[in-house]
């Protein structure tokens, strides 16, 4: 789909893979999507986009919480977007982390297990998501649509 496919575009980064990049994004989506006139939609794409750069933040720290740097010393960046053609919001977000990391597959964590969810709750909350490589680019897109008119029309229910 073309960038002229979708009249409303809005862009947050680069920003380092940092813990407190999903706080920062969360606000980014209250301030945009307020000015769109879209504020029935801030409470779930808040969630989404919070979910989907706490994702690159965790592959982007060891283990022992120490931050991963590349082999030239670089933290992993990325990018938030958020495209909006009146009917659907695309929630994109970019990353830098390298392929070695792998796709991004939902897991269903048992009752215990204190994390492990989030593309779980995306799967429930978007009408579609996915991810891909794009050429030219490092890293990978992860990206999730909802229905603008659907949760308008109805707050709290699922795209």
């Amino acid at each position: 789909m073309a960038d002229s496919d979708w009249p409303l575009t809005s862009d947050l980064g680069p920003l380092g893979a940092l813990p407190t990049v999903p706080r920062l994004a969360r606000g980014f989506v209250s301030v945009t999507l307020s000015g769109w006139g879209l504020d029935a939609l801030s409470d779930v794409t808040e969630l989404l986009v919070s979910e989907l750069s706490t994702n690159v933040v965790r592959a982007s720290t060891e283990p022992d919480g120490q931050l991963r740097y590349d082999d030239e010393g670089r933290l992993p960046l990325l990018w938030i977007r958020l495209l909006c053609d009146r009917e659907r919001l695309l929630i994109e977000v970019w990353d830098t982390l390298p392929a070695a990391f792998g796709a991004p597959v939902a897991r269903h964590p048992g009752p215990e297990e204190e994390s492990g969810r989030g593309l779980e709750i995306i799967e429930t909350l978007a009408e579609d998501w996915g991810w891909e490589t794009v050429a030219g680019w490092s890293g990978k897109k992860v990206w999730a649509m909802l229905k603008v008119i659907l949760l308008s029309l109805y707050p709290g229910v699922p795209g």
